[in-house]
């Protein structure tokens, strides 16, 4: 799941996972934390999203922000074993600290072009070479 409030960012992430050849991937999007939390749980009309979840995690949006989604994952016994990258372009030291406290799998600073094609090989490496809850 990305959870990206910026159409550019989510698009050009999106294609990323194209270029990097991994076609395998449905990305569901949601543009902040409360819509995350609604697929994630099935709620308000939306359909259930199959686990385990793997969240790429903007920190910075509206309603409810990307350190609040975390904390909400961690305090919800269903959902506490998500595994969540933040992406951001916030450097703050104090953003920084909050996701790993809430224990997130990587903090990454967003970047463009062949960065984002990395990442997108990182999160599928990840995904096979990790035993999933």
């Amino acid at each position: 799941m990305l959870v990206e409030d910026d159409d550019g960012d989510a698009e050009t992430l999106e294609r990323a996972f194209h270029k990097a050849g991994i076609a395998n991937y449905t990305i569901s999007r949601a543009v902040d934390g409360i819509e995350a939390l609604e697929m994630l749980k099935g709620e308000n009309g939306k359909s259930k999203l199959p686990s385990p979840y793997i969240l790429l995690v903007d920190v910075n949006t509206p309603r409810m922000n990307g350190i609040q989604l975390v904390k909400a994952l961690r305090e919800d016994e269903r959902l506490r074993r998500s595994i969540v990258f933040m992406l951001t372009t916030s450097k703050r030291s104090e953003d920084r600290t909050a996701a790993y406290d809430l224990n997130v799998t990587g903090y990454i600073i967003k970047a463009s072009g062949s960065q984002d094609i990395q990442l997108a090989t990182l999160i599928d490496v990840y995904r096979r070479v990790v035993e999933l809850p």
